[in-house]
């Protein structure tokens, strides 16, 4: 009994030690080279891509930087690869540290590779490594990405992760450029039935000698800025068919295509819209949705038609041509029904143009629309891609205000001046 107890005993040791040994193959933080952005371009050799390495220098901007603080904050590197996913075996002849992707923050494209028909296969590896999460997030640029990558220069969060991470979190809560991740774009491409929207984004401004719109009208590279900031810019979006990039809506469009959208939850948006007691002012607004939007489907013979009921919480918070519509209620429904108008004609044009440009929705409108068809080979045969586009969509905007502004009472001009 003795003999087989100590055997026992052996046996459990012997146990717990090779469970003790599971480090072996454990490796430091600083032994790993840490991508954190992927650029794609196209290659001059058939077959192959270009692919550029954002790793960013952890020591720079943490505490402990006394070995790192004469070190820049970023290493970029270039090469030629057949893919962006055995590429890593090829940089490491020039990194010395090992390439991870667990970092990953964003895929970047540029315009002319994401218009490849062949886009779709260089896009696919991303599938195949585990290292790449679902959510990292995807942008397009005007310029080559690895043009777009060495000019991007932040002057005040130099380091490149956070910088990244910040622009794109605030921009994606102003709604001017969407919410854009591998896996909307793989579920958004293989449905075949709606349109995505990526990042779109630069660091080459558009010379342009009269903008004939509003400020947030526009598309990354046409906005005017002076000062010793970032020539970065992150707005808008690029418009992608069955994974191929067909066009880029602007800022603004960007933002009703949101408000439009039930999938996502919308933040609160400030625009401007023109004053309807004075043109020449424009108000300052916050739009918020409390609610969901409701779609439905009408059927018949001839052309199908699609109702969407779009709620909207309002904040006015300037009124420039001072008629203080907290006193007076009847101004209050000029405001309302002018409001109405404005936005209701806003979603008909954009939903008009892209039935007309695109031949799709930027929305999901595929995904509230199944619930109108008793089964899926039903809503199959309806075939919403070629469908939608001929299909009559009516919006119906209704507006709840909230507060306007701070300010209960606002004096008169002429006792201003007098």
């Amino acid at each position: 009994m003795k003999i087989h107890s100590i055997i026992i005993k052996l046996i459990i040791l012997i146990a717990v030690t090779l469970s003790l040994s599971g480090c072996w193959d454990h490796k430091e933080l600083d032994d790993k080279a840490y991508v954190i952005g992927i650029g794609l371009d196209k290659h001059k050799a058939e077959g192959k891509v270009k692919v550029t390495y954002l790793i960013a220098n952890p020591e720079v901007g943490s505490q402990q930087t006394a070995g790192g603080a004469n070190e820049p904050p970023q290493e970029i590197v270039t090469i030629g690869a057949d893919d962006f996913i055995s590429s890593r075996n090829t940089a490491n002849t020039v990194v010395a540290k090992e390439i991870s992707y667990d970092l990953l923050q964003v895929i970047i494209v540029s315009e002319e590779l994401a218009r490849d028909p062949d886009f779709i296969r260089v896009i696919y590896s991303a599938t195949k490594d585990r290292e790449i999460k679902r959510s990292t997030q995807f942008m397009v640029t005007r310029e080559d990405a690895a043009d777009f990558i060495k000019n991007n220069k932040p002057r005040i969060e130099t380091r490149p992760h956070k910088f990244l991470e910040l622009m794109i979190e605030r921009g994606q809560e102003t709604g001017m450029i969407p919410e854009a991740d591998l896996n909307s774009f793989f579920r958004v491409t293989e449905s075949d039935a709606d349109l995505y929207l990526a990042i779109y984004a630069t660091t080459k401004k558009v010379e342009k000698e009269e903008i004939q719109t509003t400020d947030d009208d526009l598309l990354a590279g046409e906005i005017k800025v002076e000062g010793t900031t970032t020539n970065a810019q992150f707005i808008g979006s690029a418009v992608f068919k069955e994974g191929k990039m067909i066009g880029k809506i602007t800022g603004e469009e960007t933002r009703i295509s949101s408000l439009l959208d039930n999938t996502l939850e919308t933040e609160d948006i400030l625009t401007a819209i023109k004053d309807p007691f004075d043109e020449r002012y424009k108000l300052s607004l916050r739009i918020s949705q409390k609610r969901g939007n409701k779609y439905k489907l009408i059927r018949g013979n001839g052309r199908p038609t699609i109702e969407i009921d779009v709620p909207l919480f309002i904040e006015v918070y300037s009124d420039p041509s001072m008629i203080n519509y907290a006193k007076n209620r009847e101004k209050v429904k000029i405001l309302k029904k002018s409001l109405t108008a404005a936005i209701e004609k806003n979603f008909t044009e954009f939903i008009a143009y892209g039935q007309e440009e695109f031949k799709g929705d930027t929305f999901d409108l595929s995904i509230p629309m199944r619930k109108e068809f008793a089964t899926l080979r039903e809503f199959r045969e309806f075939d919403w891609m070629h469908t939608y586009p001929e299909a009559e969509v009516k919006v119906n905007v209704s507006i709840r205000f909230g507060e306007f502004g701070r300010q209960t009472k606002l004096p008169k001009l002429k006792e201003v001046r007098d």
